[in-house]
């Protein structure tokens, strides 16, 4: 169309830098036709593994990407590490919802911690002109953030894994707080031994929690014996191998605090196989409230937190920055509740 080659073939200029450099320049530069810079641009087969590579790498040194006209997003990119998780649905959820009323389509991608996967997803998402980036528990390399600053992308983190390597606004939920909630009801219930199988150590939310469960004890004067605290990953399988090194030790807890649902159900598993049962034998309390575990045998006692709503906030959060609007915070923590089912009673008396 008429209209799109002039787009191409006209810098666009940024208000707060220089012009950028447009589809003919770079194909001057690499010294291939104009066409053969949009068979790669927009992500085509048909070009040599040696030409693509050097007009990738001027697309990435120029910051150049296709963008869609108009002055709203089309697109947003929601970017996970893992999607094996129900955890993953439920923000997906949240961003569909606002996405749909926005009329703006959503590009769902795992990487996997895998080498190169997150370099091949910034190559698409240049072609693909997305106009932005939802980054959820995952960490992308500080070259990759600052392309995404060169580009123009606007970014916005969910449960960051570390300190942001931007000044990108983030959404979580109170995890010291939903950590403390959870310890702070088996205390009251009268468990004293209160084991922990925690999360990835590299995610602050993991960390949060953790110290929300040391606080709790502090406070009551219980100490925190570090053989009550054993590692997981957040997912089924570390909570059952979890549970059952604290099963083992030589004075058991008398309940577990799971940082995940998912590790919670895995405990469970551990207690079952082993005749102990739930919650007459121990106690135990998971963390997320995914829809799943109001179904479990028995329905499991968990701190909610919204992920929906997290997704929605971030969502909305990153629409806006699309359209030049500051977010009111650059860091936003939605509440979590602690909610009570059937796993959880007062410690057996021996």
């Amino acid at each position: 169309m008429a209209g799109e080659g002039a787009q191409r073939k006209t810098a666009t200029r940024s208000p707060d830098g220089p012009a950028k450099v447009t589809i003919t320049e770079i194909a001057r530069e690499a010294g291939v036709s104009v066409p053969t810079v949009s068979r790669v641009v927009n992500g085509r087969s048909d070009v040599s593994p040696a030409t693509r590579a050097r007009v990738e790498d001027l697309l990435h040194r120029h910051g150049y990407r296709r963008r869609p006209t108009g002055d709203r997003a089309a697109l947003l990119d929601l970017v996970f590490n893992d999607l094996d998780s129900p955890w993953a649905v439920e923000i997906i959820r949240g961003v569909e919802e606002v996405a749909h009323e926005a009329g703006v389509g959503t590009v769902v991608s795992a990487i996997h911690d895998r080498a190169g996967a997150a370099r091949q997803w910034m190559t698409n998402l240049r072609a693909r002109a997305s106009d932005g980036v939802i980054l959820v528990t995952s960490a992308l390399e500080p070259g990759l953030h600052d392309e995404l600053r060169r580009l123009g992308v606007p970014l916005v983190v969910i449960d960051p894994a570390g300190s942001p390597a931007t000044e990108a606004p983030t959404v979580g939920a109170t995890n010291w707080a939903g950590g403390m909630a959870a310890t702070e009801y088996l205390l009251h219930l009268g468990h004293r031994r209160i084991g922990f199988i925690e999360g990835p150590p590299r995610l602050l939310c993991s960390r949060a929690r953790l110290d929300g469960y040391r606080a709790a004890l502090d406070v009551a004067g219980v100490p925190a014996a570090d053989e009550l605290i054993v590692p997981g990953d957040f997912y089924h399988e570390s909570g059952f191998t979890g549970a059952g090194c604290l099963l083992d030790l030589a004075d058991p807890p008398t309940a577990i605090f799971a940082a995940s649902d998912q590790m919670a159900l895995g405990a469970i598993e551990a207690l079952r196989r082993r005749g102990l049962r739930v919650p007459e034998d121990m106690s135990i309390v998971g963390f997320d409230d995914l829809p799943e575990v109001r179904w479990s045998a028995p329905p499991l006692t968990t701190v909610r937190q919204p992920l929906a709503d997290m997704g929605k906030l971030a969502a909305r959060s990153v629409l806006d920055l699309a359209r030049s609007v500051a977010p009111a915070s650059p860091r936003v923590e939605l509440a979590t509740e602690l909610v009570v089912r059937a796993s959880t009673a007062a410690p057996r008396q021996a």
